[in-house]
């Protein structure tokens, strides 16, 4: 009896996850993954654009920031995909 009680499958998401399988999850990391690389592609070269970052948050709400530097613009962005994430982190 003991055996089969094992068999049964655990969940491990927390009750707001949502679970993708096969293509969708393959299709959201390519998405994730183009998103990024679209809102980093004009800031890159010698005639790079400059991004202006308006905060929203509850420590100083209405700051305002100039920069073509990629990582603070990742930094300053929310993200949930996951391949975004990943990309967000290195």
């Amino acid at each position: 009896m003991a055996a089969a009680a094992s068999l049964n499958p655990v969940h491990i998401l927390k009750g707001d996850a949502e679970e993708e399988k096969r293509e969708d999850a393959r299709l959201s990391c390519i998405f994730g993954s183009i998103a990024i690389g679209d809102l980093l592609k004009s800031t890159l070269g010698p005639k790079g654009m400059d991004k202006i970052l308006v905060s929203d948050s509850r420590r100083n709400p209405g700051s305002v920031e100039l920069t073509n530097d990629g990582a603070t613009i990742l930094r300053s962005i929310g993200v949930d995909n996951p391949a975004a994430k990943i990309l967000v982190g290195m």
